[in-house]
């Protein structure tokens, strides 16, 4: 008991159904608690663009240096790549076709803290070249100054594979360095999430008073649909990779999962089942080779269930404010999704990696806390898929690297 009590997920569910409760009892009168969350949503915003930048100036600098791994991390990389874009596609064809966010009243979409004006300024962006040539940062100081992420990602990219070109002992300390902050920054969003059921109780109840419990059913709506979309991956996807393109069974690659996936579900984290994810792949016959530069590999950005989860989240809240998305948005969020999720740290807890993905496609994020209530479930959902997308990346790898 003593345990549950100490949990920041449980008091965010009991911020949420406070919130909910209050909201239900005030109506309108409720909105005099937006300010708790307008709170929260700032000291988020303010930590999300340094942290996607040194997350991805890290994640390539030490991806970079990976090519002294040759065939190995060739093949591997490539896989997770090549999956992560198909994890994508699928979430946004479930997306458009259960639309998990579409059904409020235009009225109830301008009544959270969002601009109102949000659905004007997309649809004033640009075109699709015109998207592909901004994403170049002509000033990277500009780019962090206005938030632009997409931008900010390129420059990250560019300036890690950099950093990964330098002489190892020199490469070696800046990437240090970067961690160090790294570090820093993830300390500051502790802090910032110990503020988290403030936050979500002063959304829950403006959002609540204001249009009931509309925003929960969507918010289930989502559930169902990204576990449907984690089912597509788990279940079809990963399977035939193996069956096509490995030595080991779907049925011996499930058998030796079983453990991996129980202990992934209960965890929500891929570090802390690494040992077990490793052992299973031993137990397929997989060499220990490949096992030992791709399941610690994976186990940091082969996260195909975040980039679902990332994808979704757009197309709900675009839905859910009555956002139209043009092909440039899509590429926009594909090409976020894709870097977010292979720069995502594999450890629990709420990610705000989510928050780039949005900004990138000019989506309000102030409806965020709305999902932090669920989101240990939906962690564990995709934690599940992004460990078995791991094993099947070793086996695969293992089957184009040894030769037999």
């Amino acid at each position: 008991m003593q345990k549950i009590v100490k949990n920041l997920g449980f008091w965010i569910l009991v911020a949420m159904v406070a919130g909910i409760a209050a909201g239900v009892a005030m109506g309108e009168s409720a909105t005099a608690f937006a300010p708790l969350g307008t709170l929260f949503i700032q000291l988020i915003k303010m930590l999300v663009v340094p942290l996607v930048a040194i997350s991805i100036i890290s994640g390539a600098a030490t991806l970079g240096g990976s090519r002294s791994a040759g065939k190995i991390g060739v093949v591997s990389i490539g896989y997770i790549m090549l999956t992560t874009v198909i994890s994508i596609v699928i979430a946004i064809c479930s997306g458009l076709i259960f639309k998990p966010g579409a059904g409020l009243s235009a009225e109830s979409v301008g009544l959270i803290n969002a601009a109102a004006d949000a659905g004007d300024a997309v649809a004033n962006q640009a075109g699709f070249w015109q998207t592909i040539i901004g994403m170049i940062p002509a000033n990277p100081i500009q780019a962090f100054a206005e938030g632009n992420i997409l931008q900010i990602i390129i420059f990250g990219l560019f300036l890690g594979f950099g950093i990964a070109a330098i002489e190892s002992s020199k490469r070696e300390k800046v990437v240090a360095g970067l961690n160090y902050i790294l570090e820093a920054l993830i300390w500051c969003i502790g802090k910032v999430m110990l503020v988290a059921p403030i936050g979500v109780f002063g959304l829950m109840a403006e959002a609540t008073g204001t249009f009931g419990f509309d925003v929960l059913l969507k918010v289930a709506n989502l559930l169902w649909v990204d576990l449907l979309a984690v089912l597509v991956m788990g279940l079809v996807v990963y399977p035939l990779t193996v069956s096509l393109f490995s030595r080991v069974s779907i049925k011996e690659f499930f058998r030796q999962m079983t453990r991996p996936q129980i202990i992934a579900f209960s965890t929500a984290s891929s570090m802390a089942t690494l040992p077990v994810t490793m052992a299973a792949c031993d137990n397929m016959g997989i060499s220990k080779q490949v096992t030992g530069f791709v399941a610690p590999l994976g186990a940091t950005i082969n996260m195909t269930g975040n980039a679902i989860y990332y994808t979704l989240v757009a197309l709900f809240f675009a839905q859910f404010y009555g956002i139209e998305l043009t092909m440039a948005h899509y590429v926009a969020i594909t090409v976020t999704a894709s870097l977010g999720s292979i720069g995502q740290a594999g450890v629990p807890g709420p990610t705000l990696m989510v928050v780039a993905v949005l900004a990138s496609a000019g989506i309000p994020i102030e409806g965020l806390p709305l999902l932090y209530a669920l989101d240990r479930v939906f962690d564990m959902i995709r934690t599940v898929l992004n460990i078995t997308g791991d094993a099947a990346c070793a086996a695969v790898t293992d089957r184009f690297v040894n030769k037999r």
